[in-house]
């Protein structure tokens, strides 16, 4: 019997492959990301989970398309909960307020109609008012790498359910920064396109002027496939407008903060770390770099629930919390959304708002003319404990460098960007004007495929899986050979790892043909030229090959010949040499 290997992280251009090849059925995946979702349900991912009850008519209409005439054929993909899918309740994080839609929003019309497949409504911060995750009747959506972390909100499960294997991509929505924080905390990408260029017909408004669908996936190419696919003028939604897809463009261009960027929470000392390695990644592709004052961003940010703004938010969900009982709505989502129903603001606060917005635009449009924006995506994070003791403060700086983009009519994507601690992401935001997304995609593609921007630079990438790491003796021999640290990752789920009988111990990974696991590594960059003094120091039975990763693609690394097994130690389930060492034995 042929058992068949899903791989961890879904994406698009695997699940292509692997349908092309006769790898795998949809079927097959379809029943994988169930079991997946019911291992998690502790987690709070979803509000209508996966089930073969609402997925089998979606597989029986791909018996009728040519995958060859839809590109996303067999692709699972989850829908954030104000996202209506018909049949299915749309409740936006509120019981009382659910309703069955009869027919798709648009967007989600637009991916079946393109082979895709919808799996399941995920959890949300209430009425999408939120950024934590933490905002949700059906329990807190749990960190996809640290379950006592926050997930990042208000598009919670979405993000989540890419991190964890559940769908190739995600549905979410983006006014103060959802489509963006999720994916920085969860170690995805975030792909929020310029107002109005994917219809919001069928998505319960949060600020209806300023609302986006956006995509989380594992890759950027991911993002840009659905975009293909979501994109384009709806006739029948009075926010669409006819922005064409982008292109993929360099810009001339990159802006840095010229102030102090400002982290907050537990970990903002390794936050300010993170963005300072990132910052000189940035520097590595030969972009010119000029470092401006933000003060504006920030002052249009503050605007957003500072300001008249948390009105229009009232105006949508206003009438159904008086029309109900007290405490029908979650506690803290009505009191901030309260905040938009008394008489605090005038209209003319209103016009003086928009009038202030308008300006910012006028001047953010003629500064960021071909050129990009680079901001850290979230401050900081938090426990969920931390955020449910001061809920309104920890959101609202979750939100500071994120709720001044749909206000100023800019597209942004959220790209990870190394690691502030262990199992802690630490992300960036490339921001663009709205006519010019095809920069944010142009030096997205070059700052996350590494493989690309590394052959260009004269290295590669290499995978490590023990005394090499972090931490470990044989750090320093990286650093040596002038090794870069990129990120933490993990192979194919079809690795041995074993103990070497080595003084000191050593790990070996071995391919296997059947059975093994995903193994914890680290990723480093590292000069060509120095690569034959490192193949030089491996000892047998260690040598130097091609490792897969979990997403997929290949990097050169550390393997072990396969004789060794039968005098080692197996130690494959402990999944990490790091997990080695936590029992003992270093």
């Amino acid at each position: 019997m042929i058992v068949v290997q899903i791989p961890k992280r879904l994406s698009i251009e695997k699940l292509r492959e692997m349908y092309a090849d006769k790898e795998c059925t949809p079927k097959e995946v379809i029943t994988e990301i169930i079991n997946r979702s019911q291992a998690d349900t502790h987690m709070n991912i979803w509000i209508t989970p996966p089930s073969m009850d609402i997925i089998q008519p979606y597989l029986d209409r791909l018996e009728k398309k040519n995958p060859l005439d839809a590109p996303l054929w067999g692709i699972p993909f989850a829908i954030k909960d104000n996202i209506d899918m018909a049949g299915i309740p749309t409740t936006v994080g509120c019981p009382e307020y659910a309703y069955i839609p009869e027919t798709h929003a648009t967007v989600v019309e637009r991916l079946v109609e393109a082979g895709a497949i919808p799996i399941g409504k995920t959890n949300l911060d209430q009425f999408a008012t939120g950024l934590v995750g933490v905002r949700s009747p059906y329990g807190e959506t749990h960190n996809a790498l640290r379950p006592e972390l926050i997930s990042g909100g208000s598009s919670s499960g979405s993000a989540v359910a890419v991190a964890r294997g559940h769908a190739a991509f995600s549905l979410g929505t983006d006014t103060a920064g959802s489509g963006r924080v999720p994916a920085s905390l969860n170690n995805i990408v975030g792909y929020k396109p310029s107002l109005g260029a994917w219809p919001v017909k069928g998505v319960v408004p949060a600020c209806a002027s300023l609302d986006c669908v956006t995509v989380f996936a594992q890759s950027m190419d991911d993002t840009l496939i659905v975009d293909q696919i979501a994109r384009g003028f709806d006739e029948n939604d009075q926010w669409s407008k006819s922005i064409h897809s982008p292109t993929p463009e360099l810009p001339k261009k990159i802006y840095l903060p010229i102030e102090p960027i400002h982290f907050f929470g537990p970990y903002a000392d390794a936050y300010k770390k993170a963005w300072e390695s990132s910052i000189e990644k940035i520097k590595t592709m030969n972009i010119p770099i000029e470092y401006i004052d933000t003060q504006l961003f920030s002052e249009i940010a503050a605007i957003l629930y500072d300001g008249p703004w948390i009105a229009e938010r009232w105006s949508e969900i206003g009438p159904f919390i008086e029309s109900h009982p007290p405490h029908t709505a979650f506690p803290i989502t009505e009191k901030v959304l309260r905040l938009g129903s008394g008489s605090t603001y005038s209209a003319a606060s209103v016009f003086e708002a928009m009038h202030k917005i308008q300006s910012a635009r006028h001047q953010t449009k003629k500064r960021l003319e071909e050129a990009v924006l680079v901001m850290p995506t979230v401050g900081g994070t938090w426990m969920r404990e931390q955020v449910r003791e001061d809920p309104i403060e920890t959101n609202s700086q979750m939100g500071y460098y994120t709720n001044h983009c749909n206000l100023l009519d800019l597209s942004a994507v959220a790209l990870p960007s190394g690691f502030a601690e262990e199992d802690t992401p630490f992300g960036i935001t490339f921001f663009a004007r709205s006519d010019s997304e095809s920069l944010i995609c142009g030096l997205g593609d070059l700052y996350v495929n590494q493989i690309s921007s590394s052959t260009k630079n004269n290295t590669l990438l290499v995978s490590v899986c023990g005394l090499h790491m972090r931490g470990y003796p044989l750090e320093k021999q990286m650093h040596e050979f002038g090794a870069t640290f990129i990120r933490e990752d993990v192979t194919a789920p079809n690795y041995q790892m074993i103990k070497l009988p080595t003084v000191p111990p050593k790990p070996g990974l071995i391919k296997r043909q059947n059975g093994g696991a995903s193994i914890h590594v680290e990723i480093w960059e590292m000069p060509i030229e120095k690569l034959g003094e490192l193949v030089a120091s491996i000892p047998s039975p260690l040598g130097f090959g091609k490792i897969e990763l979990q997403s997929g693609k290949e990097v050169s690394g550390f393997i072990c010949e396969a004789f060794a097994a039968s005098t080692s130690q197996d130690i494959t389930e402990l999944g990490s040499w790091h997990n080695l060492v936590v029992h003992g034995d270093r």
